[in-house]
C-alpha cells in the first residue's frame, strides 16, 4: 500500500530560526534564490547568546521553541540559522519534527578547497568551536592542512550593534586579528571561516582588519541552496506580510524595523 503524501499549503511559510539576528544572512541568500517563498524570520533574543550556554541547556531550548513555533505557524520547512544550536540540537530537532530541517555547519570544506597557503581561520561561539562536529569536519575536509579555531563572542554583539544602526567597535574586530597572529601559523591564515550567520554581517570591519588576501568564507549560499532543492516543484503563495518574531518583547526591537524591512519582514510579532 503506498504512502499519502501530506499536501503542502502554498502559504505555509519556511521558518527561519537563529539566536538573534545573524540569521538574517541566511535569509538574504534564500531571498536571492526564492523571492516567492512566504517566511518567518524567528529570533529567540530571550535566549541569545547561545555561546555561552551549556549544550543540554541549548538542545533543549532549540527544540522546544521549534516544537512551539512548527505547532503554530505549520511551516514546510524549518532553517536553523545558527551553527551553534545546529552543531549541538540538529538531531533531537529532527527527532522531535516531522518536517524537513536544514541546518548550518562551518563552512570548513569550501574553505579548505580554497585554501592556498593551507592554514585556515575559523571563528565562531565557544559552544561551535568546541563540538566534535567540528573535529569530523576538520578530518574529513581539511586533512594536511591547518584549521586554526578562535571563539569570538564579541563579534555577535558587534554585529547586533551594526544591524541595530551603531558602530561595532573596532576594538573587538582588532583583537580577533591579534589572537589569530598570536597562533603559531596565525599570519599565514588566507581563508577566514565565519562559522556564526552573525559574522558575515560584519564581513567589510572583517575584510579592512584582515585584508585583501584573506578570503572570507560562509555558508549562507549553501543553505538557501539546500532550501531550495528541499521545497523543489512547492508552490509558494504569500497571502500576508512576512513575520519576524521574537521571543521576548524589548525596546530594542524599535532599533531593528529598519533593517527588517529592508528584507521584507514588515510584521513583527512576540512569541
Amino acid at each position: 500500500m503506498s504512502q499519502t503524501v501530506p499536501t503542502i499549503r502554498p502559504d505555509a511559510p519556511v521558518l527561519v530560526f537563529d539566536s538573534g539576528v545573524g540569521g538574517l544572512t541566511v535569509l538574504d541568500a534564500l531571498r536571492r534564490i526564492l523571492p516567492e517563498a512566504p517566511v518567518i524570520y524567528a529570533a529567540d533574543n530571550a535566549g541569545l547568546p547561545y555561546g555561552e550556554k551549556s549544550e543540554a541547556e541549548i538542545a533543549a531550548r532549540v527544540a522546544g521553541l521549534l516544537g512551539r513555533m512548527t505547532e503554530r505557524f505549520q511551516p514546510r520547512l524549518a532553517c536553523i540559522a545558527c551553527n551553534t544550536a545546529s552543531t549541538i540540537a540538529l538531531g533531537m530537532v529532527r527527532d522531535v519534527l516531522h518536517i524537513p530541517i536544514v541546518g548550518t555547519v562551518p563552512a570548513v570544506k569550501p574553505a579548505a578547497a580554497a585554501t592556498k597557503t593551507g592554514v585556515i581561520g575559523l571563528i565562531g561561539t565557544g559552544a561551535t568551536i568546541r563540538q566534535a562536529y567540528v573535529d569530523r569536519l576538520e578530518a574529513e575536509f581539511a586533512q594536511g592542512k591547518t584549521l586554526l579555531r578562535l571563539a569570538a563572542p564579541g563579534l555577535v554583539a558587534a554585529a547586533e550593534a551594526k544591524l541595530r544602526g551603531r558602530t561595532p567597535d573596532p576594538a573587538v574586530i582588532a583583537g580577533v586579528l591579534a589572537e589569530f597572529r598570536a597562533m603559531p601559523g596565525g599570519d599565514r591564515i588566507d581563508t577566514l571561516v565565519l562559522a556564526c550567520t552573525h559574522f558575515p554581517l560584519l564581513a567589510e570591519e572583517l575584510g579592512e582588519a584582515f585584508g585583501p588576501d584573506v578570503a572570507l568564507v560562509d555558508g549562507a549560499e549553501g543553505i538557501a541552496r539546500r532550501i531550495a532543492t528541499l521545497t523543489g516543484g512547492q508552490e509558494f503563495l504569500r497571502t500576508g506580510p512576512d513575520i519576524a518574531l521574537f521571543t521576548r518583547a524589548e525596546q530594542g526591537l524599535a532599533s531593528l524595523e529598519p533593517a527588517l524591512a529592508a528584507r521584507a519582514l514588515s510584521r513583527i510579532e512576540v512569541l
